[in-house]
C-alpha cells in the first residue's frame, strides 16, 4: 500500500481550494450568516466534485492491523472542515492557531479573550468575522434561547442524584421536538436544501444550550432559581450569569474556555459520533445528544477531573508547597504503580498543547499566587523529564485537561461532575458547524467495512 501518494501538484491544488473557498473576502461585511453560507456551500461543492473527479482514486493513507485493533488510531478516513490537529502546531481552527485566534477574533468591550461567537463564525464560514458580525450572532442566539416548557419541566423533575451529563443529553434529545429539519424532511424537502434546515436547528440548539446547562447546574447544586437572557450581552456573559457567577474574570475565563474547547478535529468520540449519527439524517438534536453520550465517557470528557483528583492526592500526601524532589518522587511512584500522570500525553500532539499554554497565560495574569496553580506549574516543570526518562512516552507534555479544572476551581466552581457539561456546551460550536457542511456537501450515510479476526488473518495470509 502507498502512503500519501499526493504529490506537489495535488498539494498545490489543495492550497488553491483553500484560497478560493475559505480565505476571507475583506469586502464581505454582511451580517447574514445563512446568506453567506448559501453562497459558500455551492461553490465548495463544485470544488469537491471537481477534486473527486480528478483525484478520486488517489491513495491518502494506509491501514495496518495494529490500527484496526488499536481503535482505528491514525486511519485517515473522515472529512472535517472546521479544524485540523497538527502534531507540532496543535489545533488549527480553519488554519488559524489558538494564539492567532486570540489576537484576531473580536472581543467583548470589557474583555481581552475571544468571543465564542467569533470562533463559531470562523468555524462555519472559514472567515474571520468583524465586530458587527459577532454582535449579530450574540443577538440572534439570545433571541433563540427560550426553552420549550416541556423541556424546562423535564429538567426540573430530574432528581439531583442524576448525573449532569445524563440530564444534559436527555434535555437535548427531547429538544428535537423543535427540529425544523424533521418538519421539512417529513414534507419532502429536496436534499439540496437539507443544510438550510440543519442550520436553523444548530442555531436554535447552540442558543439554548447555556439555558439547559445552567438549569442543570442550579437544580443540582444551587437554589434552583433561573436567570433570563440579556439580549444586549454576549453568549458567555449570559451563560456565566445564568450559572450564578458575576465575577468579570470568570466571564473572561468562560469566553476562553468555550473557545478553546470548541473543536478538535473530527476523529474524537464526541465529534465523530455527532457526524456518524447525523449521516443517517438524524436531526441536529439527536446527533448532538449522541455525541454528548460519547463525551460523558471517562476516556473522553472526564480527564480534567482526573487531573484534579491526582493533584488533591499530591497535596494530601506531600503538602501544598512541596519541593521539586518530593513532586518527582510522587510522580515516579505513580508510574511505578502502573498508573499514568493524568493530563500528560496526547494521541496526536507531540508538544505542549497550545490550549494548555493559553490557560497558563490566563492564570499567570489573574491568579499567579494560587496554591493549586503553583502546583500545576511545578508539575509542568517536573513531569516531562521523568516521562522522557522512561523512553516509552511519545508525548511527555501537558494537554488541555492538565489546566482547565484548576481555573474553574479557583473561581468557585468546585462541582467536578459538571465540568463535562461545560465541555459539551463548547464542543457544540465545532461539531454542529461541521454538521451543516456535511448536509451541504451531501455526505452519504457513513458505513465503514468491518472484518472478523479470522477474515483479517486470511487477508494478511493472501
Amino acid at each position: 500500500m502507498a502512503l500519501f501518494r499526493f504529490g506537489p501538484k495535488h498539494c498545490l491544488e489543495i492550497q488553491k481550494i483553500t484560497s478560493t473557498v475559505f480565505l476571507r473576502s475583506l469586502s464581505d461585511s454582511s451580517t447574514d450568516l445563512k446568506k453567506i453560507l448559501a453562497e459558500k456551500i455551492p461553490k465548495h461543492l463544485e470544488v469537491v466534485k471537481k477534486f473527486r473527479k480528478e483525484h478520486g482514486s488517489a491513495v491518502v493513507g494506509e491501514v495496518t492491523v495494529d490500527m484496526m485493533y488499536g481503535g482505528m488510531r491514525g486511519i485517515k478516513g473522515l472529512l472535517w472542515e472546521p479544524s485540523v490537529l497538527d502534531p507540532e502546531e496543535g489545533i488549527r481552527f480553519r488554519g488559524k492557531s489558538i494564539p492567532e485566534c486570540q489576537k484576531i477574533l473580536p472581543k467583548a468591550k470589557d474583555g481581552s479573550e475571544p468571543l465564542p461567537e467569533g470562533l463559531f463564525w470562523l468555524l462555519i464560514t472559514g472567515d474571520v468575522p468583524n465586530n458587527k458580525q459577532v454582535e449579530t450572532i450574540s443577538k440572534e442566539w439570545a433571541s433563540r434561547s427560550k426553552l420549550p416548557e416541556h423541556v424546562v419541566k423535564t429538567l426540573k423533575n430530574f432528581p439531583k442524584s442524576l448525573h449532569p451529563m445524563t440530564q444534559f443529553s436527555a434535555a437535548i434529545t427531547i429538544l428535537n421536538s423543535e427540529s425544523e429539519f424533521v418538519k421539512a424532511y417529513n414534507k419532502g424537502v429536496h436534499k439540496s436544501k437539507y443544510w438550510e434546515y440543519v442550520y436553523e436547528d444548530i442555531m436554535n440548539l447552540i442558543a439554548k444550550l447555556p439555558s439547559v446547562a445552567a438549569i442543570i447546574y442550579r437544580n443540582t447544586y444551587k437554589d434552583g432559581n433561573t436567570v433570563s437572557v440579556d439580549s444586549s450581552k454576549d453568549w458567555a456573559w449570559n451563560f456565566s450569569r445564568m450559572l450564578g457567577y458575576e465575577d468579570p474574570q470568570f466571564t473572561e475565563l468562560l469566553r476562553l474556555y468555550l473557545s478553546i474547547h470548541a473543536d478538535h478535529e473530527g476523529g474524537n468520540v464526541s465529534a465523530h459520533t455527532t457526524h456518524l449519527v447525523g449521516s443517517a439524517l438524524s436531526d441536529a438534536y439527536l446527533s448532538f445528544a449522541a455525541g454528548m453520550n460519547g463525551l460523558a465517557g471517562p476516556l473522553h470528557g472526564l480527564a480534567n477531573q482526573e487531573v484534579l483528583i491526582w493533584l488533591e492526592k499530591v497535596q494530601k500526601e506531600i503538602g501544598d508547597s512541596p519541593s521539586d524532589e518530593k513532586v518527582a518522587e510522587f510522580v515516579r511512584n505513580t508510574l511505578k504503580s502502573g498508573q499514568v500522570v493524568p493530563g500528560y500525553g496526547h494521541a496526536v500532539l507531540r508538544k505542549t498543547d497550545p490550549r494548555y499554554i493559553c490557560q497558563r497565560e490566563f492564570a499567570l495574569k489573574h491568579l499567579p499566587d494560587d496554591k493549586l496553580f503553583k502546583l500545576v506549574s511545578q508539575v509542568f516543570k517536573v513531569v516531562p523529564p521523568i516521562l522522557q526518562e522512561t523512553g516509552k512516552v511519545k508525548n511527555p507534555w501537558p494537554n488541555v485537561d492538565a489546566h482547565s479544572g484548576v481555573l474553574l476551581q479557583y473561581y468557585g466552581m468546585k462541582e467536578m461532575n459538571y465540568y463535562t457539561v461545560l465541555f459539551g456546551v463548547s464542543r457544540a460550536l465545532g461539531v454542529l458547524s461541521s454538521l451543516v457542511w456535511s448536509r451541504g456537501l451531501g455526505f452519504p450515510i457513513e458505513r465503514p467495512k468491518s472484518l472478523s479476526t479470522e477474515h483479517l488473518m486470511r487477508c494478511i495470509r493472501a
